[in-house]
């Protein structure tokens, strides 16, 4: 449509506005149209003409950089009744942020379902939606027509038939079942990928880590990337291999950190040795303790004690100063062997208090049933309900109503919900949230009642994902 029948246009349609006829305005191939009929009905056909033109004519012409994308893959599940939709998109609008509604997406597949893309997509760079998700998040990241991976295991020849997701995946699951095909892999093909590529490939590695996975790592020493060194030299780390020998001098980092660390002795009749954070002088020294803890390896300051990681750990005084504590955490977290990390998360359980909340960053590196002792833990004691929401990777649909009532949890959600404390009635709210996602659908319904009968109303948003774990009752549990 050129500018003059655009001009028309605008005139016709400036003359309805205000209340005229168009019939002698129109262009002559729309009069031959409506010639014959009244002068009512001329203008309701020439108006009818008007409208497609505008909708058709002046539709802005698509860009060139524009490309068309495949149809959105399809799920290896099938996406979640329609009936059930409502419930799901009130339980993500209460998610505050994407960690969250990553929580609802994993509570849905665990029952056997997944969502419809209008209500939830993973965004391309998503790493810790549930694995079904893989295809959206490949499709989402591709920019060319969209290759489906391949239903055979991933190999060297069939490498590229797989994007990132997809093959991450993959990966992850021949390194449970067959570390060392896995790692042949990632050692011929990481250094053709880029260096984001290449890191994410390498974290692959934690799964069923070995000795045998010495020598790869090693070799990374070199790699062009620092993250990718730093990330090889943690994991090495972890198989109790020391990192570069210091000399001991001013400039050694782990003789620096050994050095704001006291060693003294416990006990009359038995004499142990104990390890206590140094009382510092000024809040530089006390950040670069901090820093040093992050940078240097549990294994090399264990080491520099004449003491071995379960050892060194046995022997640490927690309750002296919580930072140097959290330091020492986050250390073993990155750096600790499995065993020792177990070890350590046994201790601070056993220690309580606001000691055991530190186990939170271990818990990427726990297996399931310590996990779920933690979480059973915290819902005994109820003093620290809002530590629930640094629960990280645990298992949906487990917890059962035995578990809140056997403790003060139950107790003490009914006295915040109950009680007119503001900061106390949210601790509630993230509470029921996180509960919402670890509970079964038959605990999630008991729980409803029970909160509803302590004061929080039927239709509160801080109930949405527990009305939706209720619902998915005929799925798969």
């Amino acid at each position: 449509m050129n500018e003059l029948e655009q001009t028309g246009l605008a005139t016709m349609r400036d003359c309805w506005i205000t209340g005229g006829t168009t019939f002698d305005l129109a262009p002559a191939a729309w009069k031959e149209i409506a010639a014959g009929a009244s002068p009512d009905e001329r203008e309701r056909q020439l108006l009818a003409i008007a409208a497609q033109a505008l909708d058709v004519g002046l539709r802005p012409a698509a860009p060139k950089t524009l490309k068309r994308r495949p149809p959105l893959p399809r799920l290896g599940l099938p996406l979640l009744p329609e009936r059930l939709r409502p419930l799901l998109r009130a339980a993500l609008k209460n998610a505050a942020d994407a960690r969250r509604k990553a929580r609802v997406a994993t509570l849905v597949a665990s029952r056997g379902y997944v969502l419809h893309p209008m209500d939830w997509m993973p965004p391309a760079s998503d790493q810790s939606s549930p694995d079904v998700y893989a295809p959206w998040i490949d499709w989402q990241a591709s920019v060319e027509g969209l290759r489906i991976a391949p239903q055979e295991q991933l190999t060297v020849q069939n490498w590229d038939d797989f994007y990132p997701a997809a093959r991450r995946i993959a990966l992850g699951e021949m390194r449970r079942r067959d570390p060392a095909a896995a790692r042949s892999l990632i050692e011929t093909k990481a250094p053709g990928e880029p260096a984001e590529v290449r890191l994410a490939l390498i974290e692959l590695m934690h799964f069923g880590l070995t000795p045998a996975d010495a020598p790869f790592l090693k070799s990374l020493a070199t790699d062009r990337s620092g993250k990718v060194q730093e990330l090889a030299g943690r994991l090495l780390a972890r198989l109790g291999e020391h990192g570069r020998a210091g000399d001991g001098g001013a400039d050694d980092p782990v003789a620096e950190l050994a050095a704001f660390i006291a060693e003294g002795k416990s006990g009359f009749i038995r004499r142990r040795i104990t390890y206590t954070p140094a009382k510092l002088k000024s809040a530089a020294q006390e950040s670069r303790r901090v820093d040093l803890f992050a940078s240097c390896y549990l294994v090399d300051l264990a080491a520099r004690f004449g003491k071995t990681e379960s050892d060194f750990i046995g022997a640490w005084q927690f309750g002296v100063d919580d930072r140097a504590d959290l330091s020492l955490v986050r250390m073993v977290a990155v750096s600790g062997s499995d065993a020792t990390v177990a070890l350590l998360a046994d201790t601070l359980a056993a220690e309580g208090g606001k000691s055991a909340l530190f186990v939170f960053h271990l818990m990427l590196r726990l297996d399931s049933g310590r996990k779920r002792t933690l979480i059973r833990q915290i819902l005994k004691d109820a003093q620290n309900l809002e530590a629930l929401n640094l629960v990280e990777g645990a298992e949906a649909s487990w917890l059962e109503w035995d578990d809140l009532t056997n403790g003060k949890a139950l107790s003490a959600l009914r006295s915040k919900v109950a009680g007119n404390d503001e900061p106390a009635k949210r601790s509630a709210d993230h509470a029921l949230e996180t509960i919402g996602f670890l509970a079964t659908a038959a605990t999630a319904e008991r729980l409803i009642g029970d909160i509803v009968a302590a004061g929080m109303p039927p239709a509160a948003a801080s109930l949405a994902f527990l009305r939706l774990n209720a619902a998915l009752t005929g799925t798969n549990t």
